[in-house]
């Protein structure tokens, strides 16, 4: 069962326009409910009963003046003059009688206060008719020489106040909304471009020609975000000389210790020296390729599947068995250089703990995935996550003649993350383990 508060947020708007419009819009459109209700229930109210008793009033004196005034030359003035003076065409049948039915009941407000007005001025048998004609009203009346037939404009019972009220209001609030939307736009589209920059960054694509714009909020967001920006690059660049200088000084004894090993004679404990040399170079090396990252490398359009089919073709030369599947061509933006670091890290883990590897590409929703699967003796749950921490190796769930420094889950993930992505490890169908690179299109 959904909560209300679950299902209420469901229907909001997720965005930030869609959100401040209804801030802007629901006190808009409460206003003009009660604008509506006091219009509706005081004023259109009042001025409809006012208007209905002036009619009846109007009806009553005319009876009453015909009755005061019966010769025939008194009573035609008195018509003339209601008609002149009133607005009411007044007819007299001799003898006529209503028809004897059932008084219907009123079916608008008009025709209520009508009634209403009819009952307390006239004080008559009466039937009202509006729907005959489309701009009178005519009102039978019974009297005891006849019947009287009264013929008053529409115009008398309506207020033209109702219809300018409605315009007016719909289109008062309809101009507000306009400019509210247009200045709304123009507040999030700034938001929208220090978001799109931010991503941007984060994938390490370049920002170019980002300036400050918006509200002062939205500045200062996005001003921070240029300080930040340049203190992450010049940190990178302080990192990189430093690392250069860091391989040169390591690179050189290391060099010499080669050489004075290479000019030795067999002599006992030399082999492991040598072996305790090239350990330390691939440590070294390891260590500078996860400070280094993906370096400067900038992002190019790249087939995601050939990539995939290069990194395995490398493999498969050196005697790896590994089946590849494409689905389809997915072309995105890339350091391919980087990505095939990563893609190998990942697929040589693979190869060296699993006796076969699955590798599949496609598409899954707006993301690119790659599935990288093996029949080894996988992760267990539980370390998942460790595994992707630097220096971490759980060697009781692995080989333990494997080589590394616990390095290479680390830097598959940090190229991955730098692209937008993701690396996840889960169960293989294989039994092994499974490695999910996701890569947003």
């Amino acid at each position: 069962m959904i909560r209300p508060s679950l299902w209420l947020k469901r229907l909001l708007p997720q965005g930030l326009l869609g959100r401040s419009l209804l801030i802007i819009i629901m006190p808009l459109v409460v206003l003009q409910m009660v604008s509506i209700y006091v219009f509706y229930g005081a004023h259109w109210e009042t001025v409809a009963k006012r208007l209905a008793k002036g009619i009846a009033g109007d009806i009553g004196t005319v009876i009453e003046a015909t009755r005061a005034f019966p010769e025939p030359e008194q009573q035609l003035m008195i018509l003339a003059i209601a008609a002149a003076k009133m607005e009411l065409d007044i007819r007299f049948v001799p003898g006529g009688i209503l028809p004897n039915l059932p008084q219907q009941k009123p079916s608008s407000f008009l025709e209520r206060a009508m009634a209403e007005a009819m009952d307390e001025r006239v004080q008559r048998p009466y039937r009202l008719d509006a729907d005959t004609f489309e701009r009178e009203v005519v009102i039978r009346i019974q009297l005891p020489e006849g019947l009287m037939e009264v013929y008053a404009p529409k115009k008398r019972l309506f207020s033209s106040t109702t219809t300018v009220f409605i315009l007016w209001m719909l289109g008062t609030a309809m101009l507000l909304f306009g400019v509210a939307t247009v200045f709304m736009r123009n507040q999030v589209r700034s938001v929208r471009k220090l978001a799109i920059a931010a991503d941007r960054f984060g994938k390490g694509l370049d920002v170019a020609n980002f300036k400050p714009e918006g509200a002062s909020e939205v500045r200062q967001a996005a001003q921070a975000f240029n300080l930040m920006r340049s203190r992450i690059q010049r940190q990178i660049q302080q990192r990189t000389e430093m690392l250069a200088g860091v391989s040169h000084d390591l690179r050189t004894p290391l060099t010499r210790m080669k050489l004075q090993l290479a000019m030795m004679d067999d002599q006992e404990g030399r082999a492991d020296l040598e072996e305790d040399v090239a350990e330390m170079e691939r440590m070294v090396e390891g260590y500078l390729a996860f400070a280094r990252g993906e370096g400067s490398e900038k992002p190019l359009p790249t087939s995601l599947p050939d990539l995939v089919d290069e990194v395995v073709g490398r493999f498969r030369r050196q005697g790896s068995t590994i089946d590849l599947h494409s689905e389809g061509h997915v072309v995105m933006a890339l350091r391919p250089d980087a990505m095939a670091r990563a893609l190998g890290n990942l697929i040589g883990n693979a190869i060296r703990y699993g006796g076969h590897v699955w590798v599949r590409v496609g598409c899954r929703g707006d993301a690119a995935e790659v599935l990288i699967d093996d029949d080894g003796p996988g992760i267990p749950a539980a370390n998942r996550e460790d595994v992707f921490k630097p220096f971490t190796r759980l060697e009781q769930s692995r080989n333990v003649g494997t080589g590394g420094v616990g390095l290479g889950l680390t830097i598959a993930r940090d190229i991955i993350r730098t692209h937008g992505g993701d690396a996840l490890l889960e169960d293989s169908p294989l039994g092994g383990l499974r490695v999910r690179v996701r890569l947003p299109l």
